[in-house]
């Protein structure tokens, strides 16, 4: 095992805030960090690589997985199941590495409440404004109106549940958020949970202190 155990980094935050751009930055930062490869029940679109994109699965298999207790989050999301293996996670944070989540406030509950809940690390992204968050979705070009609209729409949903995230930030500028990242990141892996080397060091200064005696 790792002299440090990896943790379940969850980012959260309304279409817009900038999460997906902070997750790029915080990779490049970290090369080590890893995306979760979602599992899903809907069809690969033209471009998307099976365990790169998504695990493409059937309905079967997927529903299978969440009765062996092989999820660690899913959900019902248009028609199709989304989950996330815990298989492929518990190996990287077992060998020291941390795996990024890209998920909604429902799946942060899931996770939170699994038995790797203990080692995750839950992060918030509120915009600083909902006029610059309708500003933003404008800007990138990717939806059109209506799209827009229900994305607006959802997004007081997600901000509504920002009080149940470990840390809350406001991505009013980004590269002051991701220096903020960083320095939570930073600290939580120096929680005394994800470091299982401790217990055998203070045993060894137990011993030593105890052969002076």
């Amino acid at each position: 095992m790792s002299s440090r155990r990896g943790l379940l980094i969850i980012l959260s935050s309304p279409s817009g805030a900038g999460k997906s751009t902070l997750a790029k930055r915080l990779r490049a930062w970290d090369p080590t960090l890893s995306f979760s490869v979602s599992a899903t029940t809907r069809k690969p679109r033209p471009g998307e690589e099976d365990g790169k994109d998504y695990h493409f699965t059937s309905e079967e298999a997927f529903k299978s997985a969440v009765t062996e207790s092989e999820m660690l989050e899913h959900a019902f999301v248009f028609g199709n199941f989304y989950g996330s293996p815990k298989g492929p996670v518990k190996e990287a944070i077992d060998s020291g590495k941390d795996v990024l989540f890209d998920i909604d406030w429902q799946g942060a509950q899931q996770i939170r409440n699994s038995e790797l809940g203990q080692h995750t690390l839950s992060i918030f992204l509120l915009p600083p404004s909902i006029t610059e968050l309708r500003r933003r979705l404008e800007s990138r070009g990717q939806d059109d109106a209506e799209t827009i609209s229900r994305r607006m729409q959802k997004s007081w949903d997600e901000i509504s549940h920002w009080g149940s995230y470990d840390h809350v930030l406001v991505n009013d500028d980004l590269d002051a958020t991701e220096e903020q990242l960083k320095t939570i990141i930073t600290a939580t892996r120096l929680r005394r949970i994800q470091q299982p080397q401790l217990l055998d060091h203070v045993r060894a200064l137990q011993s030593e202190f105890e052969s002076l005696s």
